[in-house]
């Protein structure tokens, strides 16, 4: 049987800060394409050709996609989270 290695606080913290800024950054790419504030970046303004993709429905939905894939990360991260749990120690294995 193998040995769990030893988990320091630093790394519960680590694990959970990297979830919460995944879930974050997730939420905002979901949401910011949608609103007007999108259009006026410095994409917008570089050409008409980059100005016509930036303001195209397919490309906000593709950004909201890889948003989508950032709250899936975030949510197997938090789920992964349990690999820090201590597994309790059987009795059953003593009386033995």
């Amino acid at each position: 049987m193998s040995e769990t290695p030893p988990y320091r606080w630093y790394h519960k913290v680590i694990a959970l800060l990297s979830a919460v800024l995944i879930m974050e950054i997730g939420i905002f790419l979901l949401v910011y394409p949608w609103f007007d504030q999108w259009s006026f970046s410095y994409f917008s303004y570089i050409s008409p050709r980059w100005d016509r993709i930036w303001d195209s429905a397919y490309f906000r939905g593709a950004v909201s996609g890889v948003g989508l894939v950032n709250i899936y990360i975030a949510f197997a991260e938090v789920l992964g989270l349990r690999r820090f749990s201590q597994p309790e120690p059987d009795d059953s294995a003593r009386e033995l």
